[in-house]
């Protein structure tokens, strides 16, 4: 398979050498100051690991350019409802995760349950904190805002999420730490007077993210429209 990085940080060195490993081709490397608009090689998939500022140009490029692509920016998500209609209208291929670890998906299942076991003990108050390395630069992550959105979904004392604390009671606080060398670990912890009770994922590198990535982009090379990882794990 041809890939396409867009973004050439630390992740997308090691997706690349992850793809090269499972017999793929890097077709071409974009970095911050090179300009997707001039690419024309072809692809069969593009990886996007790049920075807020820059997602939204890249993605639209892509289906202007009929190449799939899997993102995995955070920060953006304020413009993702326009760029799944620009998806839409020019007939792309796009898939996006906050987090593309097989464990982290898992937990993504587990925090669901545990929020709809929780909904009937008012006594319980929920939070969630995250830590990632200085070099992180959005907050929360979105791996804390897909928790969170989990967490909403399922108790109905919560109806938003706040990043820091808050005094509002339909408010969940989402607490962000900036620590080095700290790949990611994301908490769920609901706390009573009598006692605590929490869940948590610790990342050891970036290769889980990585090698999610790599199989995302294997899978997602002949299929067409708006897909999530749900889509994924179904197969």
């Amino acid at each position: 398979m041809k890939i396409l990085l867009i973004g050439y940080g630390k992740m997308g060195k090691i997706i690349e050498g992850i793809a090269i490993n499972r017999g793929h081709e890097i077709v071409d490397r974009i970095d911050v100051s090179d300009n997707l608009s001039g690419f024309n090689k072809p692809v069969d998939v593009a990886i996007e690991f790049t920075q807020p500022e820059a997602v939204v140009n890249n993605l639209k490029t892509c289906f202007e350019k009929r190449i799939p692509v899997a993102c995995g920016t955070t920060g953006w998500l304020n413009h993702k409802s326009e760029v799944e209609k620009y998806c839409i209208e020019k007939n792309g291929t796009f898939f996006y995760a906050s987090n593309y670890s097989l464990g982290v998906n898992l937990f993504f299942k587990l925090n669901q349950l545990l929020a709809q076991m929780m909904d009937r003990y008012p006594q319980y108050q929920v939070s969630i904190d995250e830590t990632h390395h200085t070099q992180k630069k959005d907050a929360p992550s979105g791996t804390a805002i897909t928790l969170a959105e989990g967490v909403i979904k399922n108790l109905n004392r919560k109806k938003e999420w706040k990043l820091g604390s808050s005094d509002n009671d339909e408010s969940l606080s989402i607490n962000s730490f900036r620590v080095d060398p700290a790949p990611g670990t994301h908490t769920v912890r609901y706390q009573s007077t009598i006692d605590d009770l929490e869940i948590t994922h610790t990342a050891h590198s970036r290769e889980g993210f990585a090698l999610g990535a790599v199989l995302v982009a294997e899978w997602l090379a002949d299929k067409k429209g708006v897909l999530t990882m749900d889509d994924f794990l179904k197969v």
